[in-house]
């Protein structure tokens, strides 16, 4: 026998009813079960020590490749770390977007933890890709938790096998990236398999067209009018009413004249012409299938004056998807004149105004968004102004957004306008953002400390850094009122790490 096999005797028996056998060298007083434990770890040690390794064919890990970008400076690196610990992990967006704007990359070190973060946080992967490097790829490639990070660039070739065999995702993602190279091409390929993909599928697959839309695309589109998939037959009406000159833009034209007419009326004892609103009296098939529901989304949602009527609701959607250059046709006047003609019913001119500009913003009109942003007649409707703000282009957005935060600022609407300003605030965006910020500060703390909370936590990401030293001069005032609380202090701890954070990222 043994002397492993004596041990296991005396372990099964016990060290009473046999004693623990003797290892030469080892220690034969003290407790008799406590010397076969330490006898029977020494013996473990010996068996595996003497044992050969097993020799597996696993072909090695090919190497990293070499990266064509510099990592971060070490405050920045170091700043990172503590980032991916939690600290303010809010930032960590704008962080990596900062770094790979300035033509830097992630430290390799933090790549294991970073692209973990990606794994759990979707919105957070596009920022990952364009920081993470060449490392960033190559570590994707070893471990399928973070296979998100492959082939998420813009390269359109060297993956056909994935509209084969990939995963929803992956074929949206292979998709994508033809529509942007070669629509036409990327829409061969989707026919091909078209009518053996699921309904989700389809409606996934039919967003990327998106990306390239043409008159080429609207054959197909009209096609997918007629889907099984509710998701699909919208996704095909959406995509439509954004071309120009399509039959579908003529046929909602056509709908959208027999509802909105005008005519020369006294007004104030002088002759002017104003817009006659004639909501549509009732629902067929046709304008079901071109993406009109009989309840649109909305239609029965609580607004200032009660829910949303069916045929205003109908008129809202039909007016969104009518190409604007419809009015300046028919009236023979720009988009600014246009939206400042008087509409005879209040209500009516409500609805005309809304469904105005949903067919800015799907168009992507700026003379229309202009209009309709500075024309004064939508002032009750600040929400869909903001969302207008981003068919501006750049030089006029932060002007038209600081008066927007002008008019709502102490009313209900101002967050909800905010939460649709993009950030970065610079400019005279950020002043009126620090103005509403102080009148909010000033108000009664415990009547308006939601509100003021909601307000900074939306300024934290998105206001300018250095608007910090004179917010934290009010936070310091207002700490020493009764029942305030700390949201303008945490919100200028942040604006101080967001500054020191983009001065480390600095080329």
């Amino acid at each position: 026998m043994s002397a492993w096999d004596e041990h296991v005797s005396a372990a099964l028996l016990g060290t009473e009813r046999r004693p623990a056998p003797s290892l030469p060298g080892a220690p034969t007083d003290g407790d008799p079960a406590a010397r076969l434990l330490d006898q029977a770890a020494v013996l473990t040690v010996r068996r595996r020590a003497g044992r050969t390794p097993v020799r597996l064919s696993v072909p090695p890990v090919a190497p990293a490749p070499a990266e064509d970008l510099p990592a971060v400076p070490a405050p920045a690196a170091r700043r990172l770390a503590r980032v991916l610990t939690g600290e303010q992990i809010r930032v960590l967006p704008e962080w990596l977007d900062a770094a790979a704007r300035n033509g830097f990359r992630v430290p390799a070190r933090l790549l294991p933890e970073l692209l973990e973060k990606g794994r759990s946080d979707r919105m957070l992967r596009p920022s990952i890709v364009k920081a993470a490097g060449r490392r960033g790829v190559w570590l994707a490639l070893q471990n399928t938790d973070w296979a998100y990070l492959i082939g998420a660039g813009d390269d359109p070739g060297g993956a056909d096998g994935v509209w084969q065999t990939g995963t929803r995702n992956q074929r949206v993602a292979y998709l994508t990236r033809l529509r942007r190279a070669d629509p036409a091409a990327a829409r061969e390929v989707l026919l091909g398999t078209w009518a053996h993909e699921p309904a989700p599928d389809r409606a996934a697959f039919l967003a990327t067209f998106e990306h390239g839309l043409s008159p080429a695309d609207e054959p197909f589109l009209e096609t997918a009018l007629a889907d099984r998939g509710k998701d699909v037959r919208q996704l095909a009406s959406d995509l439509l009413a954004r071309l120009p000159g399509s039959a579908y833009g003529r046929r909602m034209a056509g709908r959208a004249r027999r509802c909105l007419r005008a005519e020369v009326r006294t007004v104030q004892r002088r002759r002017r012409a104003c817009l006659v609103v004639e909501p549509p009296h009732d629902h067929d098939e046709e304008l079901a299938r071109d993406g009109v529901p009989f309840h649109p989304s909305g239609s029965f949602a609580p607004g200032e004056s009660g829910p949303v009527g069916t045929r205003a609701a109908w008129l809202r959607e039909i007016l969104a998807r009518t190409p604007l250059s419809t009015w300046t046709d028919l009236f023979g006047l720009a988009p600014v004149e246009v939206v400042c003609l008087p509409v005879t019913d209040p209500a009516g001119a409500r609805d005309v105004h809304i469904g105005w500009a949903r067919a800015a913003l799907r168009q992507r009109d700026t003379a229309w968004a202009r209009a309709l942003l500075g024309g004064g007649v939508m002032v009750d409707e600040p929400e869909a102004l903001a969302e207008l703000l981003a068919v501006l282009p750049e030089a006029e957005r932060d002007p038209a957004a600081a008066d927007l935060i002008g008019w709502t600022e102490g009313r209900p609407e101002l967050l909800r306008v905010l939460e649709r300003v993009p950030g970065p605030w610079t400019g005279a965006l950020a002043e009126a953002v620090v103005a509403a910020l102080t009148a909010a500060a000033r108000r009664p703390a415990r009547r308006h400390e939601h509100a003021l909370t909601q307000l900074c936590r939306l300024a934290d990401q998105r206001l300018d850094p250095r608007a910090a030293p004179r917010l934290a001069a009010l936070a310091a005032d207002r700490a020493t009122a009764p029942g305030a609380g700390p949201p303008l202090a945490a919100l200028v701890e942040t604006l101080r790490f967001r500054d020191d954070m983009l001065k480390e990222l600095r080329p």
